[in-house]
């Protein structure tokens, strides 16, 4: 396993982290999952999913993170934040201060450690807390698993 700067999305959403990515690493839909595949917010040209609409500096591509913008953090990035903080153990504003202060390659180490599955070194998902590689038999008994179900 190793994080790509390149998922990193602008608004500190680490996209090698989302289970649509790594269902689509993962190749889930050949073990009979329906799930949908993203290659994360900047392979697809989207600049930042989440934010481009209530942006035009990220919908535009005009800056690379949201704390190039003179209005970092907005009110919807920090909604945002606290959905993720709340439900997905990430926080975007922690990311972005991460790599603002020690650099993107600290902070890609970072996110290595902290998402490494402990029984085959893959990706665990923030959004379920699960190895797609490990874990299917638990997805496969609750298609809608959360941390900790």
């Amino acid at each position: 396993m190793e994080m790509e700067e390149k998922l990193i999305a602008p608004c500190g959403m680490n996209c090698g982290v989302c289970v649509n990515h790594l269902a689509m690493v993962n190749d889930i839909r050949k073990q009979g999952f329906r799930r949908k595949y993203c290659p994360g917010c900047l392979p697809r040209g989207e600049n930042c999913t989440f934010m481009k609409d209530s942006c035009d500096l990220l919908g535009k591509g005009l800056v690379r993170f949201c704390t190039e913008c003179p209005d970092y953090p907005c009110r919807r990035l920090k909604a945002l934040d606290k959905r993720y903080r709340t439900k997905y153990h990430m926080s975007m504003l922690e990311n972005l201060e991460c790599i603002r202060e020690h650099g993107m390659e600290a902070f890609l180490e970072k996110e290595e450690e902290k998402w490494r599955c402990p029984g085959c070194g893959g990706t665990i998902s923030c959004h379920n807390g699960l190895c797609l590689h490990c874990d299917l038999d638990k997805l496969r008994r609750k298609q809608t698993y959360r941390w900790d179900d």
